[in-house]
């Protein structure tokens, strides 16, 4: 894989992180995020949580972005992806956006995440 195509998905991966926290959930222009989080955390600090979700994803989407210990970040991207999504279908499904398939999509980000950070490697041409 070319450096520029390794850096694109590197980029993709970081602008999902970047878009789900900044207008997904600090924005607040879709809400069924914060109804996921009511359901699975209760309505008391449900809008707050999700506030504090989303500037979290911001700043993973930041490291990725750099480039930041991208092995153990990657890995911490899986198990958080994975957590959450099984979370969300076992107590929350009815607020996913494609119900069931949400588990389908989220183990294709994880594979593409795990594939460009520990198979597929950049690279460099020789000037």
């Amino acid at each position: 894989m070319t450096q520029s195509l390794h850096d694109y998905f590197r980029h993709f991966i970081a602008t999902v992180w970047l878009l789900n926290g900044l207008y997904c959930k600090v924005l607040g222009q879709v809400p069924r995020h914060e109804q996921i989080v009511e359901t699975i955390l209760g309505p008391t600090y449900s809008h707050e949580l999700t506030i504090l979700i989303g500037l979290l994803e911001i700043c993973l989407g930041i490291i990725i972005y750099l480039n930041i210990q991208a092995k153990f970040i990657a890995i911490f991207q899986i198990l958080i992806v994975m957590t959450m999504n099984l979370l969300e279908f076992e107590l929350a499904q009815e607020w996913l956006l494609w119900g069931a398939w949400n588990l389908v999509f989220a183990s294709l980000f994880c594979l593409m995440i795990y594939l460009h950070t520990f198979v597929f490697k950049p690279v460099r041409k020789e000037v």
